[in-house]
């Protein structure tokens, strides 16, 4: 029921322009939902190496502008794309709502993405940066074996949900549960929950005003809320995503960034989730909040400090020493 097409071309605002030298392609995925990519080459002399620039829920590329421009300083190329039912890719619910039947769709996606622009136009070797959603998604293709990236970064991953903007897990899995017994599946969840995450980021702080410039500008880039079957469909992902053999077939090391004040998801998955690993380790921003790369400079500047030396385009890096805390798992 796909309610908007798919449209070729970013979109620029006051003092977020899109970094030069975009080529925007059109991706179909195996289903035949269309998607936007950009991608950008790296600046001379550059360096070995690319990065996918993965997004989070309801976001765009436009969004992540700064960030792209932050990775080319450092050298490196940079692709990155908008999901389906958001940003520049085909909606695919009529309100124009977050829906998903699962999240193999977003599996599509990313392999679609992957195999028809990432591998093919970027130089090697390959690296992946992923926010929230998206960082579940990049873990999912990583326990499946089927992605090769060298090493990844994920920040806030969506591993479980917090407290703050939601109730427990089981609760929340059977809310969907019996949403989707009384047929109700393609209904919006409650508006509460996010409408308390919208009060948790400011519009007039200087990188959201950005964002929320974007969507003013170009109405269409913004996604409503979840419906019940994106609901269930991430809370099923991410209860498969707790269980120790979904970890033990990661072999890519990983490094997972912690907001130390994220009310979006739960902390405690992730630190549990990291210490877990075979070759990850987790990363604590003291006074971050969900959207790390929208916090103020000094806490961009710590993450960019570990990026560095985690990335390092291509040399053989040691993880960081940044032991996991031992904690309780929450997802259940």
């Amino acid at each position: 029921m796909t309610a908007a097409r798919a449209f070729a071309e970013l979109v620029p605002t006051e003092g977020n322009p899109v970094p030069p030298g975009a080529e925007v392609q059109l991706v179909r995925t195996g289903d035949g939902v269309v998607l936007r990519s950009a991608r950008w080459a790296a600046p001379p002399p550059g360096r070995p190496g690319s990065v996918l620039l993965i997004q989070g829920r309801n976001e765009s590329i436009e969004k992540y502008f700064e960030t792209v421009e932050d990775l080319r300083r450092r050298g490196f190329a940079v692709c990155t794309f908008d999901w389906r039912g958001q940003g520049g890719s085909d909606r695919v619910h009529n309100d124009n709502l977050c829906h998903v039947e699962s999240f193999a769709d977003y599996d599509r996606d990313l392999d679609a993405v992957v195999r028809q622009v990432f591998l093919p136009d970027c130089p090697p070797p390959h690296f992946a940066m992923a926010h929230s959603m998206g960082a579940l998604v990049c873990l999912r293709a990583a326990s499946a074996g089927w992605v090769l990236f060298e090493r990844m970064v994920l920040l806030t991953p969506l591993l479980g949900l917090s407290r703050v903007a939601a109730p427990p897990m089981r609760s929340v899995r059977t809310l969907a549960r019996i949403g989707l017994f009384l047929g109700m599946d393609d209904r919006s969840v409650s508006r509460k929950p996010w409408k308390r995450w919208e009060a948790l980021h400011p519009e007039d702080e200087p990188r959201q005003a950005v964002a929320t410039a974007v969507f003013r500008a170009v109405p269409q880039l913004r996604s409503g809320a979840p419906t019940l079957r994106w609901l269930h469909a991430a809370a099923r992902a991410m209860l498969e995503a707790a269980r120790p053999e979904f970890r033990a077939r990661i072999r890519i090391p990983s490094l997972l960034v912690i907001a130390s004040r994220d009310n979006v998801v739960a902390n405690d998955a992730i630190e549990h989730f990291a210490a877990g690993l075979r070759s990850g380790a987790p990363l604590i921003l003291p006074g971050a909040r969900h959207e790390v790369l929208m916090e103020e400079d000094p806490i961009r500047d710590a993450f960019w400090a570990a990026f560095d030396a985690f990335i390092p385009g291509g040399n053989d890096y040691p993880l960081p020493n940044l032991p996991a805390k031992d904690v309780e798992n929450t997802v259940v």
